[in-house]
């Protein structure tokens, strides 16, 4: 499909999109996009898989009336300023409470201009212990280094994964959503816990003995192979982690909106997702 480039000599986008040195994509105006007069949605997204994804979509968007714009990301922080401030329709990167923190933290309600809403859940990417050096759980000894990521959300996740897995045992008031290393009250094989930014512990999985890895950022960082074992598709993770589309409040309703969440959540886009990812990304329901 047609890559849509940022235009960084253009003012206008400087101002959209200001400090976001990892993105690429069209440059749009001000809520520039998905009424039904304009027929065209805008949509920020990281790489892999989202970008990926919603290449997919375009098609079927079209066939619907649809022109969709991918603006696409490397990192996260400018795209939901970007949704709120009307730069982008839409965006595809976030869980619900990643989006929740969001608004929080800045001081978003509903009913603000700025205030983002989920759309849909679409997939679910499941965190995962990988390794290079072993090639089981059972092989993890004494000492040995695990890497975790360090922001509170994934990080909680990952330490609730080594928790199933029985490498340790948290605090019993520990939640998916809470945990932190603090939290450990059992530790039988003196594992350290390395913590680390969730985008760079693919690269430094050769260094440790295991990892706790986004399935994104496992894509990205071309390491799916070594991955041992996942959350489980039933697991409290996948119900609160999917990943969502998410849009200023008003714009929930917009039909391009609708129809572009229906498109995702169809039996073709699924099939796409679970026959090019495998575990690493999962639909939802």
């Amino acid at each position: 499909m047609k890559k849509f480039k940022t235009l960084l000599a253009l003012t206008l986008a400087a101002a959209a999109l200001a400090g976001c040195s990892g993105s690429k994509g069209t440059d749009t105006s001000k809520d520039s996009g998905s009424d039904a007069s304009s027929k065209v949605i805008n949509v920020g997204a990281t790489t892999a898989p989202h970008a990926e994804i919603l290449e997919e979509c375009v098609k079927p968007m079209a066939d619907k009336g649809y022109e969709l714009k991918i603006t696409e990301f490397s990192d996260y922080p400018n795209i939901n300023p970007s949704t709120s401030d009307g730069s982008l329709d839409a965006n595809y990167f976030q869980h619900a409470p990643y989006l929740e923190s969001y608004n929080a933290d800045n001081n978003l309600k509903s009913g603000d201009d700025g205030y983002l809403v989920s759309a849909g859940a679409i997939h679910y990417e499941p965190l995962g212990l990988y390794s290079k050096k072993h090639t089981s759980v059972d092989e993890a000894g004494d000492k040995m280094q695990i890497a975790v990521p360090n922001d509170a959300t994934n990080e909680a996740r990952a330490l609730i994964l080594l928790q199933d897995l029985g490498l340790i045992k948290l605090d019993e008031k520990a939640t998916i959503s809470t945990a932190t290393v603090a939290d450990i009250t059992d530790n039988p094989k003196n594992l350290e816990i390395v913590e680390i930014a969730a985008d760079q512990i693919a690269s430094k999985l050769p260094d440790v003995d295991y990892a706790v890895i986004n399935g994104n950022y496992a894509l990205a960082g071309g390491v799916t192979d070594a991955v041992l074992t996942t959350e489980s598709a039933d697991s409290e993770a996948a119900k609160t982690y999917s990943n969502i589309i998410a849009v200023k409040e008003s714009k929930k309703d917009d039909e391009a909106v609708k129809a572009l969440v229906e498109v995702l959540k169809s039996d073709d886009i699924k099939q796409f997702i679970k026959d090019k990812y495998g575990v690493s990304v999962v639909p939802s329901n």
